[in-house]
């Protein structure tokens, strides 16, 4: 779960399944340059905070490491919230993928689709959990959108070994 033995539940449908709400976001500086990804997470009381970057990347690599790096740390199947400022993952996710899938991985226009490790890795995480997908405005004042803003950042400046 989020790292604390102690938590076991939330007000769910399911009294054995965690509720989480989770904000992840990405960062680039550059496009491509040094980027950094970031995830804030919270069910009931509890709150985690994860953070890392890349030192070549691009920001739709860091949007996607972000969601899975905060869907991988929970250590069993959860109810998942997930805001995301990013509609490339989203729609990703929740419109393109089949047609990737069925496509041998390649978009509609016959091209390769990029970053499909990526894909991969985050459809494998959003199959272990219950995930609801909410968009949100990028830097519009969402507090939880703000902060994983805040841990994307946090994560470029240890690349860059600020």
């Amino acid at each position: 779960m989020l790292d604390d033995p102690a938590m076991t539940q939330s007000t769910s449908p399911a009294p054995s399944t965690t509720v989480v709400e989770m904000w992840t976001d990405g960062a680039c500086k550059g496009n491509p340059g040094s980027g950094g990804w970031g995830a804030w997470m919270r069910a009931g009381s509890h709150e985690r905070e994860l953070w890392g970057g890349e030192a070549h990347t691009t920001n739709n690599r860091m949007e996607l490491m972000a969601v899975i790096q905060g869907l991988r740390a929970l250590n069993r199947p959860c109810q998942v919230t997930l805001h995301v400022d990013s509609s490339y993952v989203m729609n990703g996710m929740t419109k393109w993928l089949a047609g990737w899938k069925r496509n041998g991985w390649r978009t509609g226009d016959k091209k390769p689709v990029k970053n499909k490790e990526l894909w991969q890795e985050l459809e494998a995480e959003v199959a272990r959990h219950d995930v609801r997908w909410i968009w949100v405005k990028g830097h519009a004042g969402d507090p939880g959108n703000e902060r994983a803003d805040q841990l994307a950042n946090r994560g470029v400046d240890e690349v860059r070994g600020a």
